[in-house]
């Protein structure tokens, strides 16, 4: 069993899906897990006149502020488990791989996500992309379809 986990977060749903899972099974093999979101670059905020309204220091600092409390309300879930958070800017795929080393991470924990679009099947998505890229073993947690 992995004993770094590292588990790539965007504020979704579907991208919790695979949080009970891995928390079991951070529980049951003593495992370390690093819950990570990664948040758009700040940028300076301007008004329709051009007036700053909020410099990109301001702005990241409070992007970063949000994602770490997301990440501290997710971290609840994970009872009995030594969970860190840690909050990158960028583009996910490459901060993700980053953090992923960084960590020392033994295994990459994601979700599937539901989507069947052309960029899909051009670009694949940050999940087809991590699995192509890493040195790290992947997990990916794919739901049920939902039957109506």
């Amino acid at each position: 069993m992995a004993k770094r986990i590292l588990v790539p977060l965007d504020a979704t749903d579907d991208m919790e899906a695979v949080l009970d899972l891995i928390a079991d099974a951070a529980r049951g093999g003593g495992a370390t897990v690093r819950l990570l979101r990664v948040a758009p670059h700040a940028e300076t905020v301007r008004d329709l006149d051009g007036h700053v309204v909020v410099y990109a220091d301001q702005e990241s600092a409070r992007l970063e502020a949000e994602a770490d409390d997301y990440l501290a309300r997710v971290a609840t879930r994970f009872a009995g488990v030594d969970v860190e958070r840690a909050v990158r800017f960028g583009e996910p795929v490459p901060e993700i791989l980053l953090e992923a080393e960084a960590f020392g991470a033994e295994l990459i924990a994601m979700t599937a996500r539901r989507s069947h679009t052309l960029t899909r099947l051009v670009l694949g998505t940050t999940t087809d992309q991590i699995c192509r890229r890493s040195d790290v073993p992947v997990v990916i947690y794919r739901q049920a379809p939902i039957r109506v």
